[in-house]
């Protein structure tokens, strides 16, 4: 999950952040989950020989700066409104993983002009009922050594992924990263915990083609909350890879590339023949 390989480096509105763009073709920006995004995930590549793939760290991940005054998953979507505007993308295909997926949402109700296509990835972010909490297992209260576990299916391939969590055979850099995420989820989605109490108001709003996808073996969010999810965006499909987690991009990412390519061409050739 972690590399010496340096991405580009773009300021946006005086924020300065990683960013990572592979590939041609149509654009996907990817919205990664809490963890950040590295060079060596291994969909990056597989998504690259699809779509020319933007990767950026959000603000306060990885090496992208931290204004003083952002504090809440809104700021990150108006600054993703602004880092749109900056590129000029048009006709994007909006992908977002766990927390990313929450900003994604949060993107798309904002307005959808600039996006041809949603894939929300075992996001958080909504509330379904008035019962207290979620329903999403609370990571922070997860020991370090548990996350492998949780956020994988398979527990060997979440210690691979991670480093099997030895810092100190980390290099420096890797293990700053990993502290800045840590501390830049804990800021941004911790009160109230893991989602926008006003979002589930608005994802009527979302008016483009729309995917679900979860890990069938989701242990942090259940494949129950992402139906949910998907039945209150009009006209969303919602789906499941087998023998995924939370993180299924990291563990099925020919899977997850796969299903993604299928979907935007078939809402591609919907659209044409309608």
């Amino acid at each position: 999950m972690f590399t010496e390989a340096l991405p580009e480096r773009m300021d946006v509105k005086g924020v300065t952040i990683d960013l990572l763009v592979r590939g041609t073709g149509r654009p996907l920006l990817y919205l990664h989950a809490g963890d950040g995004v590295d060079p060596s995930d291994p969909f990056i590549p597989l998504l690259a020989q699809h779509f020319k793939v933007y990767a950026p760290s959000h603000p306060g991940f990885g090496g992208s700066d931290l204004p003083r005054t952002f504090g809440s998953v809104d700021d990150l979507a108006y600054f993703y409104l602004d880092f749109l505007e900056a590129l000029d993308l048009r006709d994007v295909v909006l992908v977002g993983s766990s927390f990313g997926g929450w900003l994604a949402a949060e993107l798309a109700i904002r307005g959808t002009g600039r996006f041809s296509h949603l894939v929300l990835a075992d996001t958080w972010g909504a509330k379904f009922d008035s019962s207290e909490g979620t329903g999403i297992t609370d990571i922070f209260s997860t020991p370090m050594a548990d996350l492998p576990g949780l956020l994988f299916a398979d527990a060997a391939k979440g210690m691979k992924a991670f480093g099997n969590l030895e810092f100190a055979a980390m290099p420096e850099a890797a293990v700053t990263r990993f502290a800045r995420n840590r501390e830049a989820l804990t800021l941004l989605a911790w009160s109230p915990p893991f989602h926008n109490p006003r979002l589930t108001n608005w994802l009527h709003r979302i008016d483009i083609p729309t995917l679900v996808l979860w890990g069938a073996g989701d242990k942090v969010a259940p494949v129950s909350y992402g139906r949910r999810f998907a039945a209150a965006i009009s006209g969303a499909r919602f789906e499941t890879i087998a023998d995924a987690g939370h993180y299924l991009a990291m563990e099925q990412p020919e899977k997850f590339t796969d299903v993604i390519s299928a979907f935007t061409n078939d809402a591609v050739q919907q659209r044409g023949a309608a």
